[in-house]
């Protein structure tokens, strides 16, 4: 096969009969031509996708947003202002409770009996009678927040409902801490015959005998208890409501967790400190004053008492509660930068909140203790935390805290101030609101245990089941190692 050989310019020279004029232009012209089309192409390609958006843009309507869609759309319409929808945002509605107006002699009555027996009158009216001030007032706060009308507790968490069909939950009134002091302190002979276990028994049957009690077996009830004692005859008849305590000193597991009720403060009986930051007028180290003797985890309170009696910049005093003794304890902690929180007769009492809005810092030395609002607030960061064995240590809790620097102090005591409002039950946005809080969030596992219950065989079981949050075990020394 011949292979044809491409014929060149000067090999044909000038007597090529094809002049050079004529092969040229059309070899030299095809790039040309080639790049035309491309541009060409090009413009056209664009020129389509400009209309293409145009119409897109201007006449094009859209479909309807599917369900996984039109929340998030909606959120960001709304949150630029953009969207003509005022209610797209979707605002979760507030846990409408509802408040069960108990029989006087569970409230009001109480009142009245604890004036009788310290030589009061009986009175036409008992609803006129003034609460006394204690140290569980809690429940006094609470009863009248929900007496408020609707209208006047537009801050709070919570909805109040005078239709019980309306309810999420219920709440029962009752004065149980006031109950058990109605007695307590006179003396022999002179008590009335008043009687706070007929008091529960009562009540526990009133209570479980209710047609919304009864529906869902006391589950999306809600009822105080402060004092660790109060309505312990019948806590097991009432332990599957929502209780609002103290601490967990006197309940079993299968009665009280975290995880199903509501750790409350004590209501402080110490005057609020108002003066400035700093540690120039308080030239106690530590002080504490309270009941030397107490039961069981509250015996550690002789054993500091030992130890911490003779030291020269300590003040540790035995008193018991009385108006004079509580303004020398205002006068103590205003003074002091540390005041010692030892555990009671439970884990708890109510001088870690005194210690608290007096901006004296709290040593806590209490291994059990649960504290009201831990989702919000961060105790460590105001207070310090003593291991109790350590603590017994001669020389170790003072030698701890001298070595605390003045800005130290300080911090904690700025802390303090941040949250001392969620201590006081008298704030328009403290204690209460922050209770009322804490309830509504236990909404979901009430719901989540009134459905279980409704499918659940009848079981034997060798111990209690319960509902408990596990806590670390590991320990700490203290919280400023």
């Amino acid at each position: 096969m011949k292979t044809r050989k491409p014929t060149t310019s000067a090999a044909r020279g000038s007597s090529s009969s094809s002049p050079p004029s004529q092969t040229l232009p059309l070899f030299s012209n095809m790039p040309r031509k080639s790049s035309l089309f491309k541009h060409t192409l090009i413009a056209t390609v664009f020129f389509i996708l400009a209309i293409y958006a145009f119409f897109s843009t201007f006449f094009h309507t859209p479909l309807p947003p599917s369900d996984s869609d039109s929340d998030s759309s909606s959120s960001l319409l709304d949150l630029g202002g953009v969207s003509s929808q005022e209610n797209s945002i979707p605002f979760p509605e507030k846990v409408k409770v509802f408040m069960y107006d108990l029989p006087h002699k569970f409230t009001y009555g109480i009142i009245q009996q604890h004036s009788l027996a310290r030589g009061g009158s009986p009175v036409p009216d008992i609803t006129t009678l003034n609460y006394p001030g204690h140290q569980h007032m809690h429940e006094w706060f609470l009863f009248s927040d929900l007496a408020r009308p609707q209208s006047n507790r537009l801050g709070s968490p919570v909805a109040k409902v005078t239709d019980p069909e309306e309810a999420d939950l219920f709440y029962v009134p009752a004065f149980s801490s006031l109950s058990l002091i109605v007695n307590a302190g006179r003396p022999p002979g002179s008590a009335s015959a008043y009687s706070d276990e007929e008091m529960q028994e009562q009540l526990a049957e009133w209570l479980t005998g209710q047609e919304y009690w009864k529906r869902n077996n006391g589950w999306d009830h809600v009822i105080i208890a402060g004092d660790p004692n109060a309505l312990y005859r019948v806590v097991d008849r009432i332990k599957s409501a929502v209780l609002l305590v103290s601490d967990f000193g006197r309940l079993r597991p299968d009665q009280g967790s975290l995880v199903k009720d509501v750790v409350i403060p004590y209501s402080h009986r110490i005057s609020t400190y108002t003066g400035d930051f700093g540690v120039k007028d308080r030239t106690i180290l530590l002080f504490f004053m309270g009941n030397r003797y107490r039961k069981e985890g509250g015996k550690i309170r002789d054993l500091l008492f030992q130890i911490l009696e003779n030291e020269e910049d300590v003040v540790i005093k035995h008193g018991t509660q009385s108006r004079e003794n509580r303004r020398a304890a205002s006068r103590g902690m205003h003074t002091s930068k540390f005041c010692l929180n030892p555990a009671g007769d439970t884990p708890s009492a109510c001088r870690l909140f005194d210690s608290i809005v007096s901006l004296c810092v709290p040593v806590i030395v209490s291994d059990s203790i649960e504290l009201p609002f831990e989702d919000i607030i961060d105790y460590k960061k105001f207070s310090v935390f003593v291991e109790t064995t350590t603590a017994l240590k001669p020389g170790y809790l003072v030698s701890l805290l001298r070595k605390v620097p003045e800005q130290k102090i300080i911090e904690y005591q700025k802390a303090m101030k941040e949250v001392k409002r969620y201590y006081d039950y008298t704030h328009p946005n403290g204690t209460v609101n922050e209770i009322w809080r804490q309830v509504s969030q236990k909404l979901p596992l009430i719901k989540l245990m009134i459905n279980r219950d409704k499918r659940l065989v009848k079981r034997e079981l060798s111990e209690p089941n319960c509902s408990c949050l596990c806590s670390n075990q590991t320990g700490i020394t203290n919280s400023l190692g």
